[in-house]
């Protein structure tokens, strides 16, 4: 029998309708925008039966799973709420906004014995998959820096209802965009030990928040690295990543059909090399078809909730550092 979903947040969440209607082992029965149209539209093209606008008549359905890919700043009380529902749970990044907010999410997901997993969505990017993998299986050797940026200019893309910008509840956009770089660093690198960030606003100077920051981390293993974010720089989006290892280097990005690898262990002629990677930015599809196969087999999902709070947490840590100019230790005990 299909796993009965349903999905909050039909924007970013379209995409979760599309993945879940692919999947053989699911089915979605109800969807949920306070924008009642763009609902109806996302229910009328994947033949979803049941729309609503609040998301508290969609916690009342007998749901499996639900989807939350609404705007940051709810995703911890729609998630909570999910949890109190009985339903497993998938989560767009950034799992919450605050450490604090994660703290709950953690105890809530534990206490409810469900799965809760984030939308990491870098994890599943080909490029970024296949530099994991290369990095693990030693072509470039021992790491000693990483190095990821998110860029992406926001200066037209406020969020509906001007979301990305309310000054109340505050969307840090290291946090909310950033955490795409730090979590796949994370990833590749372990957890990050230490931060110190630094941060300015010369572009978006009508926003309530920093437009870029720069933030060095020192990782347990002792690797470094940085992550910068920008999100009034003037380029196309990009998430252009560097590992250098004492053996070799890969270049990788989520916007390129290649990565560049380059590695001593091959003879002279063969040391550098392009090589040719699918191009799934945003692979929802496949963070899907992981969590089912979990529910379905009993069986732990790599970004789950203590991931997500750690990659929150990292991301803060810069946030805090560039506010008091001091060196701020990361939270990694969830």
């Amino acid at each position: 029998m299909a796993l009965k979903a349903g999905v909050i947040g039909l924007r970013m969440g379209r995409s979760h309708v599309a993945g879940y209607v692919q999947n053989p082992n699911t089915e979605v029965t109800v969807v949920c925008d306070i924008d009642e149209a763009q609902a109806r539209r996302v229910a009328d093209e994947y033949g979803v039966p049941e729309v609503v606008a609040d998301y508290r008549e969609l916690l009342e359905q007998e749901l499996d799973l639900v989807s939350v890919a609404t705007p940051d700043q709810l995703h911890a009380e729609h998630c909570l709420a999910a949890l109190e529902a009985g339903a497993h749970v998938l989560c767009e990044k950034p799992m919450a906004q605050t450490v604090e907010e994660c703290e709950q999410m953690v105890a809530a997901a534990d206490a409810s014995g469900k799965q809760f997993m984030i939308g990491q969505v870098c994890r599943f990017a080909p490029g970024f998959a296949l530099t994991k993998k290369l990095i693990d299986d030693g072509m470039i050797g021992k790491l000693f820096l990483v190095e990821s940026e998110y860029a992406h200019d926001y200066t037209h893309v406020k969020g509906v209802g001007g979301w990305r910008v309310d000054p109340v509840r505050l969307r840090e956009p290291f946090v909310g965009g950033a955490c795409h770089a730090v979590d796949l660093l994370r990833w590749i690198a372990g957890n990050v030990a230490e931060c110190h960030a630094f941060a300015n606003r010369f572009v978006l100077t009508d926003w309530p928040v920093n437009d870029c920051t720069v933030a060095n981390y020192r990782f347990e293993s002792g690797v470094v690295g940085q992550v910068m974010c920008s999100i009034g720089g003037k380029r196309p989006y990009t998430m252009r990543s560097c590992f250098y290892g004492d053996s070799g280097t890969i270049i990788s990005d989520n916007t390129s059909p290649t990565i560049q690898v380059y590695s001593t262990k091959y003879p002279t002629t063969l040391q550098f090399s392009t090589m040719p990677v699918n191009l799934a930015s945003h692979n929802v599809a496949s963070e899907i078809a992981q969590l089912v196969d979990a529910i379905l087999n009993d069986k732990p999902v790599p970004t789950d909730v203590r991931e997500g709070a750690r990659t929150v947490a990292t991301c803060r840590a810069a946030v805090e550092s560039a506010a008091t100019g001091q060196p701020v230790q990361v939270k990694n005990d969830f």
